[in-house]
């Protein structure tokens, strides 16, 4: 665990910030065992899987997740902008704050009209924190562990998935006893604010993104938290953390004339910001378009669609998330060794194969009383699922946080999140209504997209593994003020002269003034090597 965990106080930052992951995936799931509990339709008076009226029914509910995936783009876009006027951690505490209210208002609405505005809320604040929390992870990982440590996102997030799922399952029999109490769809949805508040509550401990606090001045306090996050029994001297730091400021510097030519929305103004960005809108919109949303969302109407009854439905939705949690853990431990295009191509190409098969089942079988093509159509969900959660679910949001340098990264992961968030309108809008109109056709349109994104992927996605995050600038066309891996003889002495630079001002009890970034100047160290 060496080479993935530098410290304990590293991976608890990266474990315990992830609850927020939690908050996000099960408030995007809950929908899930929502629409599975029959006092929610008798409350709002909707009609239920084959009665008359239930295509209003299925409207509603694609609006219901519609309004939750527009409210998680404008807090993307919202992030954009206050991740670097307030830092990672201060949006992250403002995004846990927005979806604790949006709990509370999702599980005490009395009529429809609040219902939806209650959801568009909750998904403001899911948008701010599932952008926020993996570029935080990765601004505070070493370049060797930071595909273990951001991974901690996917894993929590399945986590979430299937706390909603088993959460609804349990509530199901309550409905099953006879009672028309609300409960069983009120405290799911009401839940979705506890991991949320476990994260505000604890958040004051965390420290601040030591590259934020680069970017505001900051340098004492950047240096310090890299120090603690980066500490290992075997570099007792700080050598690697404290090159690392010095590679950040270089960077920064470099980074800063950049922008002094480009200005505001520097992610459009130069090709490879362009590049990045096209990249990073095509990696998680094309991944919503894979079908996973449809399967989480509406797995019940799906396998009620493929002859389940009663609690059947609820049980396969809940057995089928909590089967992602392996799938993201293996993410973890292998994908800093066997890279994120290999992870990422994999995932994709072994869904198109499981939605071909899975859309020729659903061809042949549904609608029919043949019960083993019906179990073989279910086989092939829960095949997509070793797909998505082994090779996709965390790495996207892995590649997602690292390919934009420091001074965009958080309008990058904006763009990203508004990617996925677009097609997961275009995809929860239309998904209830396509299952109950075209059918087994809508897959078809699945098989298509992610086809091409397969393509994408294959020929616009650069290797980043193994590379500190300014290092990756590379793998766009841009310069690096200074590498870290495959440092060249001149690099090396810059980095020697900047660490003995730092130890004869720890030695001598210098201090450095926050914010004065005159006093050690790494340009400085250059010119003198």
């Amino acid at each position: 665990m060496g080479a993935l965990v530098p410290n304990a106080f590293n991976l608890w930052i990266v474990i315990f910030v992830a609850l927020g992951s939690t908050a996000c995936s099960y408030g995007m799931a809950v929908i899930s065992a929502t629409i599975g509990q029959p006092t929610f339709y008798t409350y709002f008076n909707l009609a239920t899987v084959g009665e008359p009226g239930y295509g209003h029914t299925s409207n509603l509910i694609g609006t219901m997740n519609g309004l939750n995936s527009a409210g998680s783009a404008f807090g993307a876009g919202f992030t954009s902008w206050s991740a670097d006027k307030f830092g990672r951690k201060r949006s992250i505490q403002l995004g846990a704050f927005i979806m604790i209210i949006g709990a509370a208002l999702c599980a005490g609405s009395v009529n429809m009209a609040m219902f939806m505005v209650a959801r568009f809320i909750a998904g403001f604040g899911i948008g701010m924190l599932i952008t926020s929390i993996p570029m935080y992870q990765a601004e505070c990982s070493t370049p060797s562990s930071r595909g273990f440590m951001v991974s901690m996102h996917g894993v929590m997030f399945a986590v979430g998935y299937s706390l909603a799922a088993w959460i609804g399952f349990g509530c199901y029999f309550i409905s099953a006893s006879g009672s028309q109490s609300s409960f069983p769809w009120r405290f799911p949805l009401g839940f979705q604010g506890v991991p949320a508040l476990l994260l505000l509550l604890g958040s004051p401990w965390l420290p601040y993104s030591p590259r934020w606090l680069l970017q505001q001045n900051r340098p004492d306090e950047a240096h310090d938290v890299i120090r603690r996050l980066h500490h290992t029994p075997n570099d007792p001297h700080e050598t690697i953390s404290q090159k690392e730091f010095y590679q950040m400021r270089k960077q920064l510097e470099h980074d800063r004339r950049i922008k002094a030519t480009t200005g505001a929305f520097d992610i459009f103004k130069t090709p490879a910001n362009r590049r990045r960005a096209f990249v990073g809108f095509t990696l998680m919109a094309g991944m919503q378009f894979t079908g996973v949303l449809i399967i989480a969302n509406y797995g019940v109407l799906l396998y009620a669609s493929l002859g389940m009854k009663t609690y059947m439905p609820l049980l396969l939705s809940a057995l089928w998330v909590t089967l992602s949690f392996p799938g993201n853990v293996f993410t973890a431990f292998f994908i800093d060794r066997i890279g994120r295009r290999a992870f990422m191509l994999t995932g994709v190409g072994g869904i198109v194969i499981t939605l071909i098969c899975e859309c020729a089942m659903l061809a042949r079988y549904l609608g029919t009383d043949n019960v083993a093509g019906q179990r073989a159509a279910v086989f092939f969900i829960f095949l997509f699922i070793f797909f998505w959660s082994t090779f996709i679910d965390a790495s996207q949001y892995l590649y997602l946080s690292e390919i934009f340098p420091t001074h965009i990264r958080s309008q990058g992961m904006a763009v990203g999140m508004v990617g996925l968030y677009m097609a997961s309108i275009i995809i929860l809008v239309a998904g209830p209504i396509a299952l109950e109109v075209i059918t087994w056709k809508f897959f078809l349109i699945l098989i298509i997209v992610s086809a091409i994104h397969f393509v994408n992927i294959y020929f616009l996605f650069p290797e980043t593994k193994q590379r500190s995050l300014e290092d990756i600038n590379v793998a766009f066309g841009e310069e690096v003020a200074v590498h870290y891996y495959g440092a060249s003889a001149e690099e090396e002495k810059q980095y020697a002269a900047a660490i003995e630079e730092d130890e004869h001002r720890q030695g001598a009890g210098l201090g450095k003034k926050s914010g004065d970034m005159e006093r050690y100047h790494v340009e400085e160290i250059g010119r003198k090597v």
